[in-house]
């Protein structure tokens, strides 16, 4: 059953406000006209994304990762496929709590890692109950055989600014690679109005997808990724 995305986004983001809802902002050149409407993606100093390097090692707490719901939706908003999810799929970092809002993608990645670039990124998108986000950031790596999670979400791809059920069996844990150590950082959305404030948590090891499961999602979503932004003086721990 198609149901139009309008619906479902107003519902997700009426806690915390994502995205920016108007339509006015795209990729390519686009990208240079952002801070135009949305002044915090030319005049932030903790923008995302990054080339992660020279990373300081520490001894990081493991991510506390409970994703125990599943996936319900596919939305198409015309900038991102976006995985909606319902049930109880929590984050916890050094006490806080976060929830589980949504899934999206990046072709190609948005981050680098020393450098390399990923032909794919999914964001896993989580808040707490006081609107501040985190986000975990897994790469997705081209290998020869598919990804079993991405086949079944793939499966069915809603057209521009629809969103479809998800009916298959699917949890967000599915799409999380085994090892879970990680690049830890402080940044913003990757899209207007690039708040800043958000805790990222890249993971170091990657997924792995087909070429082709990767060039279906490219072929829906074209390049949608922002350019690294400056690293400025933040520090960046694993």
């Amino acid at each position: 059953m198609i149901k139009k995305a309008s619906l479902v986004l107003l519902s997700l983001l009426a806690g915390v406000s994502l995205t920016a809802q108007a339509a006015d902002w795209g990729y390519g050149k686009s990208n240079e006209h952002w801070a135009e409407s949305y002044p915090m993606c030319g005049l932030g100093k903790n923008q995302s994304p990054i080339n992660i390097t020279s990373a300081l090692q520490t001894n990081l707490a493991p991510l506390r990762i409970k994703y125990d719901g599943k996936i319900t939706d596919i939305t198409n908003n015309g900038h991102t496929v976006e995985a909606l999810v319902s049930g109880d799929n929590k984050l916890i970092v050094d006490g806080d709590t976060y929830t589980l809002k949504q899934i999206h993608f990046h072709t190609p990645s948005e981050n680098l890692i020393n450098g390399k670039q990923y032909p794919l990124e999914a964001h896993f998108v989580n808040v707490d109950d006081k609107g501040n986000i985190a986000v975990i950031a897994v790469m997705f790596e081209n290998g020869l055989r598919e990804n079993n999670a991405l086949n079944s979400l793939l499966k069915n791809i809603p057209t521009k600014g629809n969103t479809i059920d998800f009916t298959d069996d699917l949890s967000p844990n599915n799409l999380l690679p085994r090892e879970r150590e990680y690049y830890q950082f402080n940044g913003s959305l990757t899209t207007p109005p690039c708040t800043e404030g958000v805790r990222w948590f890249v993971l170091e090891t990657p997924q792995y997808s087909s070429k082709d499961q990767t060039e279906k999602l490219h072929q829906v979503m074209g390049n949608n990724n922002r350019p690294v932004q400056p690293i400025n003086a933040r520090i960046i721990v694993e």
